[in-house]
């Protein structure tokens, strides 16, 4: 790690020689890891390697540059110094641009899997067509796996800057899911499932292809249903796809934009008391855990929704300043090729006290969505409003009755966080829409169309 640090450092110092009034160097060094099984044999097998660093610059009135490349010897930083605080020579002048005000690194539980380097590409392999026999096996309803996939990464992250500040984190992630197949022809019907971790070793292929099966069987022999207004029960995967919807409309940058439903809400009751959404940088398995953001501000907990208002929005340094706020650590970027810019880490959802089957009771009559369809095309980015494809279980009477598939729910996001009647108990991590951390949640009314 202090080898990227040092050649962020350097990055830094090399622009303010370039005439840069102040400056940051981002360096990263990340490896790859993609298994995908397809018929019990592994059909393709990657290892990649991402390492580089990214440069900006800042000139008078706010004018930035940014730079990046792949070589990390002091002729080349030099030239993409240059290259940096030329472009910022060049830009418009901003005023809300600049290095962030307050930098650190706060303290995090272990980010590195203490077992991950145990496994080698062979036993990576094997994980991964464990996954696919287990969806295979689970049920002998399964007539087909359409693939098995094992990933992970390791990254290795470092920032410094003309401010002072200088650190960097390592951190591990893995998942693996399986999709499967039940029934023939035009009754066949898709199930997921998957796990998630710090590395392979907290992976249950078992659990994984298992639950595969048992959400595509559950399927079988699924019929349209009638149109009306009635609970739904979103189980934790569609939950999490809306949260995340959710979670990036409450950006500042979106508000500031005015490309979210929550502009002009911000002292309104919007959402039901008793549900508490926080974004949390620290929180122990967080995919996005880390001790800094991608601009060198310390990683925390943020409340979102609480009490049914708004509590917070998240803003990275420049959108923080445009709003005359402080930046909450959400300044992320997806690689040393890009700039920072206002986004969640890891959006948790507070457990509630009600199972699965209890969400199930209190609804009545109504719909388990257990998959949506075009969830990111389908909602407006500004009113909220949303009409999506859906399939799930009917509920009658508090038991699940039947399965039904082409069936569409709509409603709008607004709406639907103030009908909120019940959080489940069980939370799992969804990556869908970011990383979410969620249960299932029993929505009093939408409209449901046949």
């Amino acid at each position: 790690m202090k080898d990227l640090i040092e050649i962020a450092e350097l990055a830094a110092g090399l622009a303010i020689d370039a005439g840069a009034s102040s400056a940051e160097g981002f360096t990263q060094d990340e490896r790859e890891v993609e298994i995908r099984v397809y018929d019990r044999a592994v059909e393709s097998l990657t290892e990649a390697g991402s390492r580089g660093v990214g440069i900006r610059a800042f000139a008078e009135e706010g004018r930035s540059g940014y730079a990046f490349g792949t070589a990390f010897d002091e002729a080349a930083l030099r030239t993409l110094a240059a290259r940096a605080v030329e472009i910022a020579e060049a830009a418009d002048p901003d005023e809300h641009a600049g290095l962030p005000d307050d930098c650190g690194a706060a303290t995090t539980g272990d980010l590195v899997a203490a077992d991950f380097d145990e496994w080698n590409t062979a036993a990576k392999v094997e994980l991964a067509i464990a996954v696919d026999n287990a969806a295979r096996a689970a049920d002998q309803r399964v007539s087909q796996v359409e693939q098995s996939i094992y990933a992970d990464s390791r990254a290795r992250i470092a920032i410094a800057n003309s401010a002072g500040f200088r650190s960097g984190y390592e951190a591990t992630g893995a998942y693996a899911y399986s999709s499967a197949f039940a029934g023939e022809g035009a009754d066949l019907m898709t199930g997921l499932g998957l796990g998630m971790g710090k590395g392979p070793g907290e992976l249950d292929a078992e659990a994984i292809g298992g639950e595969a099966a048992e959400r595509a069987v559950m399927l079988l022999g699924a019929r349209s249903t009638t149109s009306r207004k009635a609970p739904v029960v979103l189980d934790a995967f569609t939950a999490a796809s809306f949260i995340g919807l959710i979670a990036s409309a409450l950006s500042g940058e979106a508000i500031l934009r005015g490309r979210s439903p929550f502009v002009g809400k911000t002292d309104a009751v919007i959402a039901a008391e008793h549900l508490q959404v926080d974004d949390d940088g620290l929180i122990d398995g967080g995919p996005a855990s880390a001790p800094f953001d991608g601009e060198g501000v310390a990683q925390r907990r943020t409340s979102l929704l609480a009490g049914g208002r708004i509590d917070n929005l998240l803003y990275d340094s420049r959108t923080a300043r445009e709003a005359d706020a402080a930046s909450t650590g959400n300044g992320r970027r997806g690689s040393y090729r890009g700039t920072p810019g206002p986004a969640a880490t890891n959006t948790v959802v507070a457990a509630g006290s009600q199972s699965l089957d209890e969400l199930l009771k209190l609804a009545g009559d109504g719909l388990l969505v257990t998959n949506v369809v075009g969830l990111h095309s389908g909602v407006n980015p500004v009113s909220g409003t949303f009409s999506v494809g859906a399939s799930g279980i009917e509920i009658k009477n508090g038991e699940l009755a039947g399965p039904i598939r082409e069936a569409t729910i709509a409603s709008d996001l607004i709406s639907m966080l103030g009908a909120v009647q019940a959080v489940g108990a069980e939370r799992r991590w969804v990556p869908f829409g970011g990383s979410v951390l969620t249960a299932p949640l029993l929505i009093a009314e939408m409209t449901i169309a046949g």
